[in-house]
């Protein structure tokens, strides 16, 4: 607790930093799909996947690279390694945490007929990893998904769609055929329980008890994956599916703990408003409400939500018609407003892409992120590593 308000003091009178660098130069591969850890000992450890492409690409890999705490000041990560690499299949969408014990966890997919609702989830752990290189893995296995009553909440959501969308659906031709594709799929035990992939960082929510979030493009909508004994047996929430059809495209979840222990999930939408989505569970994330709208713009690209030690929440995005325009926002009142926003990547539209973010806050109280990274005239991408405290959000 005295660290806790230790931290708080020091970072309500610090001055507004904010720092960046690219992990490694640019290259001709596709590097994207970030995720970031801060180890025990203080270290910075990010993972992406890198290929030719994604998920029809079957020489895709995860790469990982280190910053020591050493060498935060300079921003010199080690040279990228391999983190994980299924022979002649892509593997893509990769997520670190670190939990209570200390224990590393790579969770990522393996994309098996080059479509995404072909993937299968697998996750690795490790005690040893603190050397230069990758960590020691010494438990890998694959996480077997099983929705609870996906088959009929989908199938109530394309059976009042019509209805829902109302003179809109006459604006597409194609719903029918769409309606019974999603109904074959509903009715099919594999395309219930392939196809769920994991793309931002678990939340504890006990002690024991990890909540891990899951999407699939198949179903348009997102879940959770819950573990009590550390990986050993996992178990399901209800799929976060709103009766209105046109509130289905909500994928990609990132979830924060309230201080009241209801959780709120921020996700990315993948059709209409193009707004970033939101729901809230009040039993640990088994069953969830609606699913409403921010008014905070979302393209199409993944959202990251955390809580800082002060007791705000940071919202880090693409809130414009594009990937061009990454900004971070902060929350005083747990994700009800958010008045504070800075662009951390801002061109002109076609100009760039600074999209996928990962956001975690290090122990000394600075926020950092990584996300991928291209821009127009330099052929390639990399993952780009950034820090800024909360004075830098909130000063302009």
């Amino acid at each position: 607790m005295l660290h806790s308000l230790l931290l708080i003091s020091v970072c309500a009178l610090a001055a507004p930093v904010q720092t960046g660098e690219l992990i490694f130069p640019v290259n001709p591969q596709h590097n994207h799909g970030s995720s970031l850890v801060e180890t025990p000992e203080g270290d910075l450890l990010a993972v992406w996947f890198h290929g030719t492409g994604e998920r029809q690409s079957d020489d895709v890999m995860l790469q990982g690279a280190r910053l020591r705490q050493a060498d935060r000041t300079t921003g010199t990560w080690k040279t990228p390694f391999v983190m994980a690499d299924t022979p002649d299949l892509p593997d893509c969408n990769p997520v670190l945490f670190v939990d209570p014990r200390g224990a590393l966890w790579l969770f990522w997919v393996t994309v098996q007929d080059n479509q995404w609702g072909g993937t299968i989830l697998k996750y690795r752990t490790a005690k040893q990893y603190t050397a230069d290189g990758p960590p020691q893995w010494d438990w890998q296995d694959v996480i077997h998904a099983r929705p609870q009553d996906l088959q009929a909440r989908f199938t109530d959501v394309l059976d009042h769609a019509e209805e829902k969308l109302g003179p809109m659906a006459a604006t597409i031709p194609k719903l029918p055929a769409l309606l019974e594709e999603g109904r074959r799929a509903a009715d099919s035990k594999l395309s219930q329980r392939l196809g769920w992939m994991t793309r931002l960082h678990p939340i504890m929510t006990s002690d024991k008890r990890m909540m891990l979030g899951l999407y699939s493009d198949v179903f348009n909508c997102s879940l959770a994956a819950f573990t009590e004994d550390w990986g050993q047996t996992w178990s399901f929430s209800f799929p976060i599916l709103d009766p209105d059809i046109s509130k289905l495209s909500n994928i990609q979840p990132s979830f924060v703990k309230k201080k009241d222990g209801s959780i709120v999930a921020f996700m990315r939408d993948n059709g209409l408003p193009k707004k970033i989505r939101s729901a809230v569970s009040s039993d640990q994330g088994v069953n969830w409400s609606g699913v409403s709208s921010l008014d905070i713009t979302n393209p199409g690209s993944s959202v990251e939500c955390i809580a800082l030690a002060s007791g705000r929440w940071a919202l880090i995005c693409n809130d414009e018609d594009g990937r061009h325009q990454l900004t971070v926002y902060l929350s005083d009142d747990e994700g009800a407003t958010w008045p504070h926003s800075r662009s951390l990547e801002r061109v002109d539209s076609g100009k760039g892409n600074f999209s996928y973010p990962s956001m975690i806050q290090t122990r000394d109280g600075m926020i950092h992120c990584t996300y991928s990274y291209s821009t127009e005239g330099t052929p390639g991408s990399s993952i780009k590593h950034a820090a800024f405290n909360e004075e830098w959000i909130t000063t302009k």
